[in-house]
């Protein structure tokens, strides 16, 4: 990785240079066995609520098809392009966010507002803060790597990173504010922050989310822990679907009882296809299919980190390793809440998880990954 900012040839717009192989495979594995996994666990569910066993599995094939093209396309176009638009595409994602919190509830009788609807699409606008804030982050850092040291810039982008968490946590959605708050802190760090600028911005972070559930969501907040802690306390209500998540991934065994064998998936565990789809996987292809696809995600981090070491630029650099540590982390969470090892905060399972826009955000962040390797093959040569 050179130390500069930018590449030589940061003046064309298509490369030429052959993509990582190795990372586009484990991507392309990972969409596969989510697909599979997405119908097994959706087809109950959807015959009974929409009278169609396809409805989820045909409209996230299409667009997991869409997807691999936008992501092939878009690692033909040189990723420093997107440092031009870093601040656009922030304000943009801050009006979203803002603008997300004037609109009614989502559920009648529940504060939660996440989803913002424009015509046929709708889609999570943390989702594209994610991505926002690893693109701004990355740009700003790589000009200015060397005042990291410097207190009035590690403030500024502590301050635009806890604006976008607490707006994020007002929603509520403290999964995604946990997401994006730790991606922020990842790439400062890696980008060269001070030690003792760390505990600070750990402070101000956290801070910020209590506010916004103090002020907000502190009922919410509260009842996720208490039922983390004993979901038995209410078996029927709020523990109920930890409990039948529980009980999915016990009699999965090592060897689960085959693909399409669920029961749990016949409307005991809630909406299966969503945040909860680990569980099925669990009960269908048991502890060793478990593990295979934590493997999975463990070898894509892993090529994402090499291609981010290889990178030419700092700027290329902390864009891949934040694009990657945004999968690695996020698909750690959502297993960590499916086994009930932490509070159950509505997280979706990367490439797994029904979700046909966060999927399109998501290939299309994975085919910027290969940009930079393709980069980096063109330096390296």
């Amino acid at each position: 990785m050179s130390k500069g900012g930018s590449s030589s040839n940061k003046n064309r717009i298509l490369l030429s240079g052959k993509l990582d192989v190795s990372f586009l495979s484990f991507v392309l594995i990972l969409l596969t066995i989510g697909l599979v996994m997405l119908f097994s666990a959706s087809y109950a569910y959807s015959y009974e609520y929409y009278n169609n066993s396809y409805r989820f599995i045909l409209k996230q094939a299409s667009l997991g098809g869409v997807g691999v093209v936008l992501m092939l396309i878009i690692s033909k176009i040189d990723y420093h392009i997107l440092r031009k638009f870093s601040w656009l595409v922030y304000a943009i994602t801050l009006v979203m966010l803002i603008a997300l919190l004037a609109m009614p509830p989502m559920v009648k009788g529940m504060d939660v507002k996440r989803w913002m609807i424009i015509g046929p699409i709708n889609f999570q606008p943390s989702e594209v803060a994610k991505f926002a804030i690893i693109l701004l982050f990355s740009g700003l850092i790589a000009a200015n790597y060397k005042e990291m040291g410097n207190i009035k810039f590690v403030a500024i982008l502590l301050g635009i990173l806890g604006v976008t968490c607490v707006l994020v946590a007002l929603e509520p959605h403290l999964s995604a504010t946990i997401l994006i708050f730790a991606i922020g802190i990842v790439i400062m760090i890696i980008g060269g922050l001070k030690m003792r600028y760390i505990i600070g911005g750990a402070a101000v972070g956290i801070g910020g989310v209590v506010l916004a559930i103090a002020t907000k969501t502190i009922s919410y907040g509260s009842d996720r822990i208490k039922y983390w802690l004993d979901p038995w306390l209410d078996a029927k209500g709020k523990g109920f679907q930890t409990i039948q998540s529980l009980l999915a991934i016990g009699s999965g065994g090592i060897l689960g009882r085959g693909i399409g064998q669920s029961r749990q998936k016949y409307l005991w565990v809630p909406e299966p296809h969503n945040d909860f789809i680990f569980s099925i996987v669990c009960e269908e292809l048991g502890l060793i299919g478990a593990v295979v696809i934590i493997l999975l995600f463990a070898l894509l981090v892993w090529r994402g980190f090499v291609i981010a070491m290889r990178a030419p630029d700092k700027f290329g650099s902390l864009l891949a390793i934040g694009l990657t540590f945004q999968v690695g982390l996020q698909a750690m969470l959502n297993i960590w809440v499916v086994t009930n090892t932490i509070p159950n905060t509505g997280i979706s399972l990367p490439f797994f998880s029904y979700g046909g826009t966060s999927l399109l955000i998501l290939l299309a962040e994975m085919g910027v990954v290969l940009s930079i390797s393709r980069t980096s093959n063109i330096q390296k040569n």
